[in-house]
């Protein structure tokens, strides 16, 4: 797992709450756990000790892959980014050509997606169909139901 990871300052600092949570709480809690089941005797036919371990594993991966995302973070400020063309960190306005219906997407790094609140990954087919475009182009997006064609009507940055 290396190479860069594009967040914002709030993503970083979900992850960084997320890993103090994972390290001061939930390691505490699964040390006790394997504690706990030691003393109830033999460990080949525990099935709480085999449990608490696996569990003890997933968590020592999660926490380890949350270091390397940390150590190989890119902060992208809002200020850094140009809206005269979509990419991350700006908000599209869209106009479906065949509904007529218009969609605000915020183009968002992969980790920090929220589709309730209109945040698309980078990585959606969406948001790479509209990677580059500039206010005013027609844009046919190749989804897995099907293209989608979009008239970009703004692109601001998001603060």
């Amino acid at each position: 797992m290396s190479g860069s990871y594009y967040m914002t300052e709030e993503g970083f600092k979900k992850i960084k709450a997320e890993l103090a949570e994972l390290i001061n709480v939930e390691r505490i809690k699964i040390s006790r756990q394997i504690a706990e089941a030691r003393d109830k005797g033999d460990l080949s036919e525990n099935a709480e000790y085999d449990a608490a371990k696996e569990a003890q594993g997933l968590l020592e991966l999660r926490i380890s892959r949350l270091e390397t995302k940390m150590r190989n973070a890119k902060i992208i400020k809002p200020e850094q980014i140009d809206d005269s063309k979509v990419q991350i960190l700006t908000r599209v306005s869209l106009k479906n050509l065949k509904t007529n219906a218009t969609v605000v997407y915020s183009i968002v790094p992969d980790g920090e997606a929220d589709f309730k609140e209109n945040k698309i990954s980078i990585l959606t087919p969406i948001a790479k169909g509209l990677l580059g475009k500039a206010k005013g182009d027609v844009v046919d997006v190749i989804v897995p139901a099907g293209t989608l064609n979009f008239e970009i009507l703004d692109i601001t940055r998001i603060e």
